[in-house]
């Protein structure tokens, strides 16, 4: 699943999954079950493996830096806690690459605005804009998408 969200198509996401199995099998020395669960620590590689991926292929050119960024307030309301799991995957994984990148990291991995910035060599500004306006059409799609199923 977590391969599906960084990669553009099933084909990327196996790419992407091999790559961090390899890293996995790679660093298992340096696992330390004292320190976190092995599931968290392999998420933390697949998601390296991912960002190390898409660097390789030029994923970046897709961000923008901003100066100012304006923070657009997070609402949730119940109905969109209501869809199905594979819908919203779905639906993240319609955004643009750099969106979905970022909103991945951040709500889904839980990485801070300056990790996130470091992780992808770009400026913590970028980083926020880039996931507001993620929020954004994510918040569009939904509403576009509840509005299709009320008509049924």
């Amino acid at each position: 699943m977590i391969c599906l969200r960084y990669g553009q198509d099933k084909h990327e996401a196996d790419d992407i999954m091999q790559e961090g199995l390899i890293q996995i099998y790679k660093d298992l020395h340096q696992y330390d079950s004292k320190k976190s669960v092995f599931y968290t620590w392999s998420t933390r590689v697949i998601v390296h493996a991912a960002l190390k991926y898409l660097k390789k292929h030029s994923w970046h050119k897709l961000f923008q830096d901003l100066d100012e960024v304006s923070e657009i307030e997070d609402t949730s309301e119940t109905i969109y806690e209501s869809l199905a799991a594979r819908e919203m995957v779905d639906l993240i994984k319609s955004l643009p690459m750099g969106y979905r990148i970022i909103f991945s990291m951040y709500e889904l991995e839980g990485y801070t605005h300056p990790e996130i910035a470091a992780q992808l060599d770009i400026a913590v500004g970028t980083s926020k804009s880039q996931l507001s306006k993620a929020k954004k059409m994510l918040r569009s799609k939904l509403e576009y998408q509840i509005t299709e199923y009320a008509k049924k």
